[in-house]
């Protein structure tokens, strides 16, 4: 039985700022076996692709659709995100999972993302009700400003979605609208530490620059959805398939390894979770 739950407190500042941090969210013994598995994770490496940004460096990503009982699809079925998750999303349809991906920013060569709101993508999925979806990223490495941790500008969710069109190989936002609301919003950087995690607001502005340090950023962040939520243009089903949440105490108890096949990747050439 989990223990963790959201306090009115972050409730409501998720719902004023679009975003919260929530430190330790993940124990130094839960995170060291992801890392432990993940840098071994042939699967996984063979599903990772690159996407490059407007200057040519690359950031390199897995996205799959379907968690299993390898170490990262019990966090993400597990019962302290689920019920938070929970917590912040309008109505009360069943939480499902819509994709998880890990984000690698490599030492010295991980590209920037520009400046973006997720459901600038999503829509176009035909996802109707954006209130409906959030993100979770968690922390496997350090993120601060020298390796590129992610940007938010306070409060944008509230703007509803903007326009966005190509950079790079990446969709970003409206430079023009994005010049606006720096007059008059904050711009924080999310600086976290192994294990903390971040909700954030599928219309909440962000972005992150290179990583131009000798160490690598990664992280995990996996995306939910309510099953009437219904995406009109998305051929896999996970997002309207109720999670079955597991003990927080999987995590560490079951035998976990590596994702397998049937995680269901996607490949770079079907990327349109990203587009």
């Amino acid at each position: 039985m989990s223990n963790f739950k959201l306090t009115t407190g972050q409730i409501a500042a998720y719902h004023q700022d679009g975003y919260i941090i929530v430190k330790n969210f993940l124990s130094k013994e839960e995170i060291e076996k992801l890392y432990g598995i993940v840098t071994g994770d042939d699967t996984m490496k063979n599903h990772a692709f690159d996407l490059n940004d407007q200057s040519g460096k690359k950031t390199k990503l897995a996205l799959w659709y379907t968690p299993g009982n390898d170490a990262y699809g019990l966090l993400t079925k597990s019962e302290r995100l689920v019920h938070s998750v929970d917590q912040l999303m309008e109505e009360t349809t069943p939480v499902c999972h819509f994709h998880s991906k890990l984000m690698q920013k490599e030492p010295r060569v991980g590209g920037a993302w520009e400046w973006h709101q997720d459901y600038g993508y999503w829509y176009k999925n035909e996802f109707l009700f954006p209130n409906q979806m959030i993100s979770v990223m968690i922390a496997i490495t350090e993120a601060n400003k020298e390796n590129g941790c992610l940007q938010v500008i306070k409060g944008t969710h509230k703007m509803g979605r903007i326009e966005h069109g190509f950079a790079g190989e990446q969709i970003g936002a409206s430079q023009h609208y994005i010049d606006l609301v720096l007059k008059t919003r904050e711009l924080i950087y999310v600086e976290i530490q192994p294990g903390d995690a971040l909700y954030f607001h599928p219309n909440l502005l962000h972005r992150s620059e290179a990583n131009l340090s000798d160490k690598p950023r990664w992280s995990l962040i996996s995306v939910y959805n309510r099953s009437g939520n219904i995406p009109y243009n998305e051929p896999s089903q996970s997002a309207t398939v109720p999670l079955q949440i597991v003990a927080d105490e999987s995590l560490q108890q079951w035998y976990a390894n590596g994702l397998q096949e049937s995680a269901n990747f996607l490949q770079k050439e079907n990327d349109m979770a990203l587009k």
